[in-house]
């Protein structure tokens, strides 16, 4: 286990502007930053980070907590894991409570084949650099691609041995589980024989979007009619082709400060860019888009860049693709490349500024890059040319915003002198039909499925909760302020006033009336408010390790608006706050909750007595009875509220 103490330092580094940063799109909003929410799809931005509260908030689907709570929710990870991702990033050395062998049995099987690749990495890259084999053909291959020992490290490449079970065997003599590495797909099973999935190939590892490596793909170098030219590891727990981008983790920051990204087709190409300086660069692996690719850069930027190999009918097969980006509200350009050149050879063959000069110069406007791609191809052929005006149509249907759908079908009219009209005739066919469509067909299997946002505290017809979680609140918010309470002198008949600490007298109050709070995440923080030696603060319980207690922490600590200066500096009008009247709202709160007490208290002592026969049972009853109606008064008259029988 993670020591208290590396813990501790870990929340008080880590920045949760700079955590969710590298996941999100953040904009300055006031004092907060906001950004569409990552767990939900949604137009207006309703997720808010507040950097002097360490906390995130999304008041569309209810997603809070701190910069841990968002890890395990945005990544699917463990406590534990979030803990050493951030331990990772802010550099900070993790103590141990206990000697752990977490490297070769993780506690879970998902951290268990995280922990495999990492060590496969590790082992393939070694292999690459400093086995005798590895330097002879891996490393040759990549010098010959003026891919460089900066780049190699980089990007964490690497080689497998043409040996039947070069890895397996290692694996095997470092301990690690047979049924595990078969998993992860780097290794076989097959009639009771286990062998390498990888062999005799260059190896680009494939991370996720904070960086761990999830899946490998193999480049084979020999001519071979048998064996494919690339393998990439199976689906498994950890890799899903369709989620993920090669390169993301690298392209990220760039991405977010570019506004933009470059897609491209394989592992090279990605690392051709990089080394012409451009970083905001991914890989689809050679497929198209699918919708859960397309939304995970779209975290990032809505605008999308993308290089097309010189090769005219390998274009027009893959723009068939770009409607799904459409359908995502992304803004989409494209470089087509001279015939016969990819990225790769095309930035080795002019240089990197000359490449890089050519990206700016040549992004083209998808939709007026297919309609002019279309137009040439028809040429005269009026019924070519119909089926290219609706081939370029359906695109412009796709398009979300019905502004840029109409500027696009006035170029496109101008370009393919076609009448406007016709062409607004053809769109709303499409629109129409793709309503249609999405009312009718299910969603695709692929479709990625929102975060199920727990709600820290189960919803109860019990009105006490609402006081329960109000009294939290104002301990979290102003716990360690003072408040002036007013107390009568009997002696003298005279009112006079002290000043206390708001959660010693919110706990000297609960505690001489006896009561008990009803809802267990609400008792658990307010309890550890009351059994604490020092006043505690919001941010121990936002870092707190039991996620329903920082979720909830989270919510009750963020407000969505804010009060504008405005109100005071402009319009001379003055607009209090909930701490200006805090005493009131302290005082006020405890009567409403002992008021609901009192009367739970007065219908169980009734429904007793209804079924007592014995007066020496009924008096003392009906005596206690009295005592509380009594009791209900008071607290009714001190509220000014009407008592109704």
């Amino acid at each position: 286990m993670i020591a208290r103490e590396s813990v501790n330092q870990i929340f008080q580094t880590a920045q949760i502007d700079e955590v969710v940063g590298e996941f999100v799109s953040l904009k300055k909003r006031g004092v907060n930053l906001v950004a569409n929410c990552p767990f939900h799809d949604e137009k207006t931005p309703s997720f808010h980070v507040s950097p002097s509260k360490g906390i995130f908030k999304c008041f569309g689907c209810g997603a809070g907590g701190n910069s841990v709570n968002f890890l395990i929710q945005h990544e699917k990870v463990t406590y534990p894991e979030a803990l050493r991702f951030l331990a990772k990033k802010y550099n900070i050395a993790i103590e141990e409570t206990e000697d752990s062998e977490e490297y070769k049995a993780a506690q879970t099987e998902r951290e268990s084949l995280l922990v495999i690749t990492s060590y496969a990495q590790k082992y393939f890259s070694g292999i690459l650099l400093n086995n005798e084999e590895g330097r002879a053909i891996g490393l040759s291959y990549f010098k010959e691609r003026e891919i460089g020992d900066d780049l190699i490290e980089k990007f964490q490449l690497g080689y497998s041995l043409e040996s039947w079970d070069g890895f397996t065997k290692t694996a095997l003599g470092n301990a690690f589980n047979t049924e595990l590495l078969e998993k992860t797909g780097l290794t076989i099973i097959k009639e009771d024989k286990t062998y390498d999935r990888f062999r005799g190939r260059v190896m680009f590892p494939i991370h996720d979007v904070s960086g761990r490596c999830i899946g490998f793909g193999g480049r084979i170098l020999k001519k071979s009619e048998k064996a494919a030219k690339y393998v990439n590891s199976p689906e498994s727990e950890i890799y899903h082709k369709s989620n993920v981008l090669y390169g993301i983790h690298l392209a990220k920051k760039s991405i977010v400060k570019n506004d933009n990204f470059y897609l491209v087709e394989g592992y090279t190409d990605v690392i051709a860019l990089h080394k012409a300086g451009i970083e905001n660069v991914v890989a689809s692996s050679g497929t198209s888009l699918t919708e859960g690719q397309i939304r995970l850069v779209k975290r990032f930027t809505k605008n999308i860049t993308i290089l097309y190999d010189g090769d005219e009918a390998g274009i027009k097969a893959s723009l068939r693709g770009i409607n799904l980006v459409l359908d995502e509200g992304l803004n989409v350009k494209v470089v087509p490349l001279p015939d016969g050149e990819d990225p790769d050879s095309y930035s080795s063959s002019i240089g990197s500024d000359e490449f890089v000069n050519y990206l700016k110069n040549n992004a083209e406007d998808f939709i007026r890059f297919k309609t002019l791609l279309f137009k040439k191809e028809a040429s005269n052929d009026p019924h070519k040319l119909s089926e290219a005006i609706s081939d370029t149509v359906e695109s412009i249907a796709h398009v979300q915003d019905p502004i840029t759908r109409a500027i696009y079908i006035k170029d496109t009219s101008i370009l393919l002198e076609i009448p406007e009209d016709a062409l607004l005739k053809k769109l709303n066919f499409f629109i129409r039909n793709k309503k249609r469509k999405t009312h009718t067909q299910q969603l695709p299997a692929t479709q990625k499925e929102e975060v199920k946002i727990i709600d820290p505290v189960q919803s109860s017809s019990s009105s006490d909760y609402v006081q329960e979680r109000y009294i939290v609140k104002l301990l979290l918010n102003y716990g360690n302020e003072e408040i002036r309470i007013k107390t009568h002198d009997n002696n003298t008949d005279d009112d006079t006033y002290i000043t206390m600490n708001l959660t010693k007298y919110i706990v000297n109050e609960i505690t001489n009336n006896s009561i008990e709070f009803e809802n267990p995440t609400y008792s658990q923080i307010y309890n550890e408010f009351a059994n604490s030696d020092s006043t505690l603060n919001a941010s121990y319980f936002s870092q707190h390790q039991d996620p329903k207690i920082s979720q909830l922490t989270a919510d009750l600590l963020s407000t969505r608006y804010e009060i504008s200066k405005n109100w005071k500096d402009k319009y001379d009008i003055f607009v209090p706050k909930e701490n200006d009247n805090l005493s009131e709202s302290v005082i006020s709160v405890l009567n409403l909750l002992k008021f609901a007490k009192v009367k739970k208290m007065i219908k169980q002592i009734k429904d007793r007595l209804e079924n007592v026969s014995s007066p020496e049972e009924y008096n003392p009853l009906l005596e206690v009875q009295n005592e509380l109606i009594t009791w209900k008064k008071e607290l009714s008259e001190s509220m000014r509220a009407v008592v109704i029988k």
